[in-house]
């Protein structure tokens, strides 16, 4: 089997309130893309970088990936959702890619991942019969909320959050995705046929940039990483 990464790069990020989508403000002198696709682009097991673009992205052509180009793929066939991007994108490969190959897809706002925890997840999922995800566990006590006000707390044991890359085998995945298209992850639409995917565990620092002071932390671990 081989092993290919999707990253898709289609939102817009609103929740960043910027002038133009998330993927593309600059992170250490360069766009917060090009951080998670060099890096799965230097994971020797990972053949072929796949990154899904809304058709009408004008912003790609701006963006220097001359060193990635031997790995990189383009697909300008990203949907109004994350699933359907993954999905619109797992369908563009399908001629390229066997159902029984795995597909590691990853958030373009995770530009913190590292060779090591992409190399983790491949090292404890390459034999499974599922597939599985990074994430880590709750440090944090959990309320539910209605009006404003807590209205329970949440017991955290067992409970992880979820990261990416996540890996499953593209065939399957295709196929979870088509019957539960609503979901937020790749796991999730996993999970509605029934089965378990397996947690691997990584770090804080492979944090997603959502909000204005993500970008600073992002900034703040790639400047402090050794």
């Amino acid at each position: 089997m081989s092993r290919f990464a999707l990253v898709p790069a289609a939102g817009g990020g609103s929740r960043m309130a910027a002038e133009c989508p998330k993927q593309y403000l600059l992170l250490g002198g360069r766009p917060l893309i090009h951080h998670a696709l060099a890096t799965l682009c230097a994971v020797a097991a990972i053949e072929r970088v796949y990154v899904v673009l809304a058709p009408d992205d004008k912003y790609w052509s701006d963006v220097d990936m001359a060193t990635l180009d031997t790995k990189l793929c383009v697909l300008r066939c990203g949907g109004a959702t994350r699933a359907e991007s993954v999905t619109n994108g797992l369908k563009a490969i399908a001629s390229d890619v066997a159902a029984d190959d795995w597909v590691l897809v990853h958030d373009a706002a995770r530009a913190c991942l590292t060779v090591d925890h992409v190399e983790a997840l491949i090292r404890e999922v390459d034999d499974d019969a599922v597939g599985g995800i990074l994430a880590v566990p709750v440090a944090d006590t959990l309320k539910c909320e209605a009006r404003g006000r807590i209205t329970a707390t949440v017991p955290r044991a067992k409970l992880w959050q979820a990261q990416t890359p996540q890996m499953f085998r593209h065939g399957l995945l295709l196929a979870a995705l088509e019957s539960a298209p609503a979901v937020t992850d790749e796991a999730g639409a996993i999970e509605a046929l029934g089965l378990h995917p397996k947690l691997v565990a990584a770090d804080a620092t492979n944090l997603k940039v959502t909000w204005p002071l993500d970008l600073q932390l992002a900034e703040w671990i790639l400047s402090n990483r050794k």
